[in-house]
């Protein structure tokens, strides 16, 4: 049974969907102004592993995540680049769908835009209005939290006990200082859209919780996002969206832990804020992947450039592995597993069971990681064996590894090489002067081999190669 922690009840719960076989997830996505950071794509490859668990599990799993493209960041940077919104929403969706492609991250099922609903929205606030939860003023329009008696649930806080001006606006014609705005009277300059209090925009919150509710329904099974946006982001979207149906708005909060630069808080101030853009440009993104993923999602996570390079690294001798199965495979023998071998299947299916019961455990991906290099060193001392590897064998463990790369997503290209003609030819010549002990005319060999892109690996069990990087 897979076991969730839910941020709401704060203890890991059986998942017990809505509907039957069916799971739908919402995630808070990127607000489009800027390229994304790697505080973001700790969040956005977490909620990837866990959409790709349950589908793996037989779930029928609909994700929505939305772009927030419209709000203060996105009018004043478009300004700051002399550009629309709209241009401005379109170039860096473009570029965090290159960003999140280079990460693994699977495209979501909807990507809504936040000004594509735009009636959605009004309609909700509509319902707020007339169930006297929401009030105009001068054209614009505030929840009202004191009619919402359990406002504060879920990220623990008491309205009581709530200060004015902590992490809200502050706005005198207020009835109650946390109170928060629904939409926006229109400003000079600004985009604007017709509503029934005169145009305007809509608030940030509300941009969720109309679009979360179209795509899923009344109530979702799973509500995902980091941590940082318990309060007052999540917070408010239940009261509203709890307020307009008074159904429960999501059965299962799961929220992903802080990433840290050098022990630092990432922050503008700091200037220590590192995008997945810039990474690309100086690291291996599959690796920054895996790195996200060798933590437990809820705990805190340091990065620096050294912990990146070394999850490099291991990350190289996953690939490497499954690279040399699949070439040990085009030459494996048929026959009965001997007893070594025998036994050696059956650590790749404990590693299997490890590896599910630490998925089940809360996307315990830390865990699950660990089972792959257990196994890994097992496989490699397999591989380097005097006597021959049986298809059988080999066939197991890749598919281990391509099991665990469906849910994880870590694993290259490592397809066998398509070698044509004369490279074929060149290493047959090489092994020729091996044989002969002509160091010379190998080494050169090897060094046009080189050129092409193709790196050798001299082994007792004969020659591999692979494509250099």
């Amino acid at each position: 049974m897979i076991k969730l922690f839910n941020t709401f009840s704060g203890t890991k719960e059986p998942l017990i969907p809505v509907s039957e076989g069916k799971i739908g997830i919402y995630a808070c996505g990127p607000t489009v102004y800027d390229y994304f950071h790697i505080g973001n794509a700790r969040v956005f490859i977490t909620i990837d592993v866990l959409r790709r668990y349950l589908s793996y599990r037989g779930y029928q799993v609909t994700f929505v995540q939305n772009y927030t493209d419209i709000d203060d960041k996105m009018i004043g940077r478009a300004k700051e680049m002399d550009i629309t919104v709209q241009d401005l929403a379109d170039r860096f969706i473009d570029h965090y769908l290159e960003d999140a492609d280079s990460l693994g991250i699977l495209p979501a099922d909807y990507q809504p835009r936040a000004t594509e609903h735009i009636p959605q929205i009004i309609t909700l606030i509509e319902q707020l209005l007339e169930k006297g939860m929401a009030y105009e003023v001068e054209g614009d329009v505030y929840f009202d939290v004191q009619s919402f008696p359990s406002y504060g649930k879920l990220s623990g806080q008491n309205l009581s006990e709530l200060a004015s001006g902590s992490r809200v606006e502050v706005d005198e014609r207020k009835k109650h200082p946390v109170d928060f705005v629904l939409w926006k009277k229109e400003k000079p300059g600004e985009p604007s859209w017709e509503s029934p209090w005169g145009r305007g925009r809509p608030g940030w919150h509300i941009e969720c919780s109309a679009m979360s509710t179209h795509y899923l329904g009344d109530t979702l099974d799973i509500h995902a996002g980091g941590q940082d946006l318990i309060f007052p982001h999540h917070e408010n979207e239940i009261a509203q969206s709890e307020g307009a149906t008074g159904k429960t708005f999501v059965k299962y909060w799961t929220h992903v832990g802080y990433l840290n630069i050098n022990e630092e808080k990432m922050s503008k101030s700091l200037g220590n804020v590192l995008t997945v853009r810039q990474l690309r440009q100086e690291g291996d993104p599959l690796a920054l992947r895996f790195f996200m993923l060798s933590a437990h999602y809820r705990s805190p996570i340091n990065f620096t450039l050294e912990y990146l390079a070394q999850t490099s690294k291991a990350l190289e001798r996953l690939n490497s592995l499954v690279y040399n199965i699949r070439q040990r495979a085009a030459k494996a023998v048929d026959g009965t597993p001997d007893n070594e071998e025998e036994i050696l299947l059956q650590k790749v299916q404990s590693s299997w069971d490890k590896f599910m019961q630490s998925m089940d455990d809360d996307f315990n991906t830390a865990e699950a990681i660990g089972s792959l290099f257990e196994l890994a060193r097992e496989a490699n001392i397999y591989l380097n064996r005097a006597g021959g590897q049986k298809i059988k064998v080999l066939e197991e463990i890749l598919q281990f590894y391509q099991k665990t790369d469906q849910i994880l997503g870590y694993l290259r290209d490592t397809a066998p090489l398509a070698l044509d003609e004369e490279i074929e030819e060149l290493l047959q010549k090489r092994e020729e002067a091996r044989r002969r002990k002509d160091w010379a005319v190998a080494d050169e060999i090897r060094d046009r081999l080189k050129e092409s892109g193709i790196i050798l690996e001299d082994t007792p069990q004969g020659v591999r190669w692979k494509r250099e990087k």
